[in-house]
């Protein structure tokens, strides 16, 4: 299967895929985005040295559709008016990511941005809680543009340098995969523990 990928990395098609993938899990958390970029990257790591363009591409792709698709939301929520604020003000989780996010931009905490990227559903809540406050796109977008540069650059990484270490193998995806979980479990502990540090 990595030999498939790996021919996929050399069409563009396969930035095609990373990006509609990496778009829409803003809206499908489930969608497995990371794993896509870390298996691509592997692939690539697989090639010769000349495959480093793919691998930037990769990491451009990945970070701009991040970007995207988080700005998609922003906006959809900022017009969801009275409907969004009902679903909203129906989960006690919402509301309270909400708040969160608000009294953190506020006081130029982008950095809980940062982190929810990383977080399981981190980046639907952000996006959507800074959309349906009404937060200034001049606070949220500059750290969604940070966000997704600094989860490609992890992602892309881990499988570009799993395959270096541990060979072009689903042993080296694996690890790679393992370790942006572990990432995403960490920042999920770290964004439920920050309201209280503050």
């Amino acid at each position: 299967m990595l030999e498939q990928v790996g021919s996929l990395v050399g069409s563009p098609w396969i930035y095609a895929v990373v990006a509609l993938s990496v778009l829409l899990d803003v809206f499908l958390p489930v969608l497995p985005s990371g794993v896509l970029v870390i298996t691509a990257a592997t692939a690539a790591a697989a090639g010769s040295a000349t495959d480093v363009p793919d691998i930037l591409a990769l990491t451009l792709c990945a970070a701009t559709a991040s970007v995207l698709g988080d700005l998609v939301a922003y906006r959809l929520a900022w017009r969801g008016g009275d409907r969004l604020d009902r679903a909203i003000s129906r989960s006690r989780r919402l509301t309270t990511a909400q708040e969160r996010l608000g009294a953190a931009l506020a006081r130029g905490g982008g950095a809980l941005v940062v982190l929810a990227r990383f977080a399981p559903a981190g980046r639907s809540v952000v996006s959507l809680g800074a959309g349906a406050a009404h937060r200034r796109a001049r606070d949220f977008l500059p750290w969604s543009a940070l966000a997704g540069l600094t989860w490609a650059v992890y992602s892309v990484a881990l499988g570009y340098f799993g395959a270096h270490w541990l060979g072009a193998s689903w042993l080296a995806t694996a690890v790679s995969v393992a370790a942006l979980f572990a990432a995403g479990a960490g920042a999920a502990y770290v964004v439920r523990r920050e309201p209280r540090a503050s």
